[in-house]
């Protein structure tokens, strides 16, 4: 097989990523805190043959942090996070962070999200409500307030992705880097009442997966065309 059909094949597997990605997108366009993915490509260049020859890479995801607008619900246990941060939450297979801040109280007084997992506070304990105690406030600052009483905090939490991540359950992350509590709510804090919809573009989103789908199907043809004329150059060498 020629390098020519080596560099079709990395620009389809390129094309069938970012297909994978704008799919996923749009399929959580009303994912609750959901933030919408993207796939950075760099050329790879070789130069084993008598040329260089440019190969397409695999990619490096990324997430477009950018806010969603926010909705208005009136539950006081219904959250949207401004600025940068993003609520954690503890599941079976370990701890994720999300945008989605859609709370309820079980019977015995744990707060946990709408997947069953329980939200974290600032020092990344399960919250504990007393079932009893009456109406439930939060404040900007993760306060959760009881009766009048402070009873606790909701943890609010800096993530970097820089150095990788993997995605979780709805519009939950798991970045590699350790995530770091927010101290400061200048420009961060919790917003009760309200939830924050995913920040993807649906229209945008299907324009970008028509392009990129013709680009694959004109890559492929190409693909086949490239392999039709190899094979008709090793029959007429065959012959000789």
């Amino acid at each position: 097989m020629s390098t020519g059909s080596f560099v079709a094949l990395s620009g389809q597997m390129a094309l069938d990523a970012r297909m994978s990605t704008l799919a996923h997108n749009i399929a959580n366009a009303r994912t609750t805190g959901f933030r919408a993915g993207g796939v950075n490509f760099n050329p790879i260049v070789s130069d084993t043959a008598r040329f260089e020859t440019v190969f397409a890479s695999m990619g490096r995801s990324h997430i477009n942090l950018s806010s969603g607008g926010l909705s208005h619900t009136a539950n006081p246990l219904d959250l949207a996070v401004q600025g940068e941060g993003f609520l954690a939450y503890a599941s079976p297979s370990g701890t994720y962070y999300s945008r989605d801040g859609r709370l309820n109280m079980t019977e015995s007084g744990e707060l946990i999200n709408s997947l069953g997992h329980s939200i974290q506070d600032v020092g990344g304990a399960q919250i504990q409500l007393n079932p009893q105690g009456g109406p439930v406030s939060v404040a900007k600052d993760g306060g959760i307030y009881q009766g009048g009483v402070r009873a606790g905090q909701i943890g609010l939490y800096a993530i970097d992705l820089a150095n990788g991540f993997s995605r979780a359950e709805g519009s939950g992350l798991v970045p590699v880097a350790e995530a770091v509590p927010i101290t400061e709510y200048g420009n961060n804090g919790i917003v009760s009442g309200y939830l924050e919809e995913s920040n993807v573009n649906s229209v945008n989103e299907m324009v970008k997966l028509i392009q990129v789908t013709r680009a694959f199907e004109a890559a492929s043809t190409s693909a086949d065309k490239m392999l039709e004329s190899e094979v008709e150059a090793i029959k007429t060498l065959g012959a000789r």
